[in-house]
């Protein structure tokens, strides 16, 4: 007679591993390191800012008078007025220009010879020197009369201009510089984006009888929307914290007409001894950087494509 063997089954309970709090905790103490530099210094000096912008010091006493004066003194400035002017002008001539021409040099780069490294590596150089340094050699560059380009413009008959003495051409001075400075360095972010963009869809586009135009704009483009929206931020972070060029070279002039808004900052914390101006407008330049930052990646989002 056979027997029969009953196995009793246990009922399946789902047991939460007991690793996911330990990677928690790992994950916490790797972060934090960097969270405290970020607090140290990003939030912590905003905060004093915005606490400082409130405050006005009378000179020679240790008084303390809380009030909006600050902002109201501001407004009412026609050197700020003039330095956000300079601002908006600057932004305009760098971004575009810098990000076109990065774009450009990417589509044309993006295979790898030899040729091409080495084209590469000459877009790259201006990023390793300091801008300091780049803002040096380009002084001696628009010296009027003695300097390379009059050198070169002296057969067409223009030679003798004051690139930085002249309130119309020191601005665009400074912007040729910082398009040289900062085509290169974007040129590498858009060489990995294109590197991401799935080569299938160029194909299928091709089969289908797209032209590179078309490719580029149906294809290409909406693929290196998130590169797009990165580079977009660090360009306007550049515009609003780049000076050191200005400071070396024209000292905001003449006439104010290469005073941006962070040489506004320096001149009124630095040379006009006023802490609490200088903080106003630095929480505006932040809070207008923070603004444009939200706008551009809301307006970019919309036509961001993502590989899966």
């Amino acid at each position: 007679m056979g027997t029969t063997t009953l196995t009793a089954i246990a009922p399946f309970v789902p047991v939460r591993p007991r690793g996911r709090r330990r990677r928690g905790l790992i994950a916490c103490t790797l972060l934090a390191p960097s969270c405290v530099f970020l607090l140290a210094f990003t939030y912590w000096p905003i905060a004093l800012a915005a606490i400082g912008s409130f405050q006005t010091r009378r000179f020679g006493t240790a008084a303390v008078a809380w009030s909006w004066s600050n902002y109201g003194r501001l407004i009412t400035d026609p050197h700020f007025a003039a330095a956000l002017v300079n601002n908006l002008i600057f932004a305009v001539g760098t971004i575009i220009p810098s990000l076109v021409l990065a774009l450009a040099f990417a589509l044309g780069l993006q295979h790898s010879t030899w040729l091409v490294g080495l084209l590469r590596t000459l877009l790259v150089l201006p990023m390793a020197i300091p801008l300091v340094g780049a803002a040096a050699l380009f002084t001696f560059l628009f010296l009027p009369g003695a300097g390379l380009i009059d050198y070169y413009l002296a057969p067409l008959g223009l030679a003798e201009t004051n690139w930085l003495g002249d309130p119309h051409l020191a601005l665009g001075s400074i912007i040729g510089l910082t398009i040289w400075k900062n085509t290169g360095y974007y040129m590498l972010f858009f060489l990995a984006g294109l590197a991401g963009v799935p080569g299938d869809l160029l194909d299928a586009a091709k089969i289908d009888g797209a032209g590179a135009v078309r490719r580029f704009w149906n294809v290409t483009l909406p693929m290196l929307g998130p590169t797009l929206a990165f580079v977009l931020i660090i360009a306007m972070l550049n515009v609003l914290t780049q000076v050191d060029h200005v400071i070396v070279m024209t000292q905001g002039g003449p006439s104010d007409a290469t005073t941006v808004l962070l040489y506004y900052i320096f001149q009124q914390a630095h040379q006009n001894y006023d802490p609490g101006l200088a903080a106003a407008a630095t929480v505006i330049s932040v809070t207008l950087l923070l603004l444009l930052s939200i706008v551009s990646l809301r307006t970019l989002d919309r036509g961001l494509h993502y590989e899966s």
